[in-house]
């Protein structure tokens, strides 16, 4: 039995027997003790004066010396008015921590697919795509350590009005350009043209504008934009000369995106394409018409009225029966369901958002396919930078390739400038800064609720002290040192501890949460919370090895026993860092 539930049915008992009630221990709820008193559990008795008809202090006093009496782990109690802080006893913490095993033992179970990523082929990843890949990464990690099977996938917008913007511009200004002869990644080449496009449109807009047009009509009417429609037109009707610069280009982009996932350390299972996927979805609207779910108006649209949940009627289908986007997605969905029969399936897309997903999630639901129950999206908040919004139009994007070669940079300049490299090669140099770089930036994007808006910040990523991935990292580095000072020490002989000082109970304590911190990820998809809990634990160590002697130590079993606090500590940390997809420096 869990020591919480052994609790619980040890405060039923004695309401039972103090106030002669019967309470259902499930019922019962404990708390973490606020850090800022003594305790583990924490017991809210007001609820219950009614049943002892005393003071809330007196009740918790009662509750607590029974808890004392008669539940061996039980040490000792604190009344804070009506708070009954519950502390359980060193020697429970050092039996649990002496079979201690890093692990999850209460697996979930079922298959999840995470969908993120889901560029366009028009441009390079950007600050943006860096949260939702990390976060979708992320994400799939956590569950599948909690269990899951998981199914990564990502969702390619290859198609559409702003790819044919780029292929436009590349067609009238690119002179034969590509990736070999511009010594540029496809990506970025194709993004260049992108930009361009939105120059030259910009210019045709000005010129009619000069001829008395208004904007509205220049807009519509100016030549690039009514060629990239006609191009769009061409491609779904499929003209050979427009498909075969589409394929060219988008080979291009792909090999660029390879680039950079690797580099970011994400992967997918699973790859679906706009281009394949536009086109599904039509039998469901017509499957949804005959149950009466959606409805047409004069011009022969197809409509849903979703008035009575709050929202409003939406477009599902055109009159002329081409597809909108949520056509294509409520295809997409069931093409998912048919291929993987997930029990979950998350979409890991930004919270502007949040409406579309709400349509969408309720007309599956409305079409009665019950698999929509585990439908979520997760949704997170934009990034920003010191220097204000991104915009992809006017090349005025933080690059994903160009950041990621700063923070590299910026976790040489920090490290040689603490000079702790010199005895180090070469090689081991540029992966030392790669894997600090690299973990600093997912660790400052990812410690943030993925709901919240976020400001990176790259200079107090990289920081050493503070709440920083390399602050976390630098703890692993330590541990492995001191492991390498005590190479003939025999770190897995066993050792019997009766007492321990507060420093090592804590660090013990903060070992045991693994698996729950695990769990709670897991099920609010948010690694903010391994995050949090990663610093906590690397806190925690620090402040033992200020305060103890580790290696030096003259006890032998006294010694052997902080050794395994230190490993024990390490492997949790480096599999915390993996969760979110960090690497941990062997030295540092």
């Amino acid at each position: 039995m869990q020591l919480e539930t052994y609790i619980k049915s040890g405060i039923a008992e004695a309401i039972a027997s103090l106030y002669g009630e019967t309470v259902d221990a499930e019922t019962l709820k404990l708390e973490s003790t606020n850090p800022d008193f003594k305790g583990d559990f924490t017991f809210v008795c007001f609820p219950y004066v009614r049943l002892s008809k005393k003071k809330p202090e007196d009740t918790a006093a009662e509750i607590g010396a029974f808890l004392k009496e008669s539940i061996q782990q039980v040490d000792g109690f604190n009344v804070v008015k009506g708070f009954l802080n519950i502390e359980i006893s060193d020697a429970y913490w050092l039996e649990r921590f002496a079979v201690h095993v890093l692990g999850i033992s209460r697996k979930n179970s079922g298959k999840v697919m995470v969908e993120y990523s889901s560029p366009n082929t028009n441009k390079p990843l950007h600050l943006g795509h860096i949260r939702n890949n990390l976060l979708g990464y992320s994400v799939s990690q956590i569950l599948a350590a909690s269990g899951y099977e998981v199914v990564k996938a990502n969702l390619i917008n290859d198609r559409g009005i702003h790819i044919c913007k780029s292929m436009l511009a590349w067609k009238h200004y690119g002179k034969g350009e590509t990736p070999e002869s511009s010594g540029m990644k496809g990506d970025h080449l194709v993004g260049k043209y992108y930009v361009e496009f939105d120059k030259q449109y910009k210019q045709q807009i000005a010129d009619l504008l000069a001829t008395g047009v208004d904007k509205e009509a220049a807009e519509k009417e100016a030549p690039l934009m009514k060629e990239a429609q006609e191009m769009l037109r061409q491609w779904e009707a499929g003209n050979d000369e427009v498909i075969t610069l589409w394929k060219m280009m988008n080979a291009w982009v792909y090999q660029g995106f390879d680039v950079t996932y690797k580099n970011l350390g994400v992967e997918f299972d699973k790859f679906y394409y706009e281009s394949n996927t536009y086109v599904l979805g039509k039998d469901l609207i017509e499957e949804g018409l005959s149950k009466g779910v959606f409805f047409k108006k004069a011009d022969n649209s197809v409509w849903i009225d979703l008035t009575d949940e709050g929202l409003d009627e939406k477009l599902v289908l055109r009159g002329d029966g081409t597809s909108v986007y949520i056509t294509q997605d409520i295809g997409t969905a069931q093409l998912k369901y048919d291929e993987y029969h997930c029990q979950k399936s998350i979409y890991v897309v930004g919270n502007e958002q949040d409406y579309h997903f709400k349509v969408l999630f309720l007309i599956l639901k409305k079409l009665g396919k019950e698999w929509s129950d585990g439908l979520h999206h997760l949704s997170y908040g934009m990034v920003d930078l010191p220097s204000g919004k991104m915009k992809s139009r006017e090349g005025t994007v933080v690059d994903a390739d160009d950041l990621m070669a700063d923070m590299i940079v910026a976790a040489r300049e920090k490290t040689e400038e603490l000079g702790k490299t010199d005895n180090l090669s070469d090689a081991e140099k540029t992966e030392l800064y790669t894997t600090l770089g690299l973990g600093a930036l997912k660790f400052f994007i990812l410690k943030v609720d993925p709901q919240k808006r976020m400001l990176f910040n790259p200079e107090e990523s990289i920081d050493l002290q503070g709440d920083t991935g390399p602050f976390v990292q630098y703890t692993y580095a330590r541990i492995q040192s001191m492991f390498r000072a005590a190479q003939n020490e025999d770190v897995n002989a066993k050792f019997t501890i009766e007492s321990g000082r507060e420093s090592e109970i804590n660090l013990i304590k903060k070992l045991l949460d693994y698996e729950a911190e695990v769990l709670k990820a897991a099920s609010t998809y948010s690694p903010a919370i391994i995050i949090a809990y990663a610093l906590q634990l690397a806190k925690a160590f620090n402040r033992l090895y200020n305060d103890v002697s580790i290696l030096k130590e003259s006890n032998v079993e006294l010694r052997r026993f902080r050794l395994k606090l230190a490993g024990d500590t390490a492997a949790t940390i480096k599999q915390c860092l993996s969760l979110i997809g960090m690497q941990c420096p062997e030295r540092m």
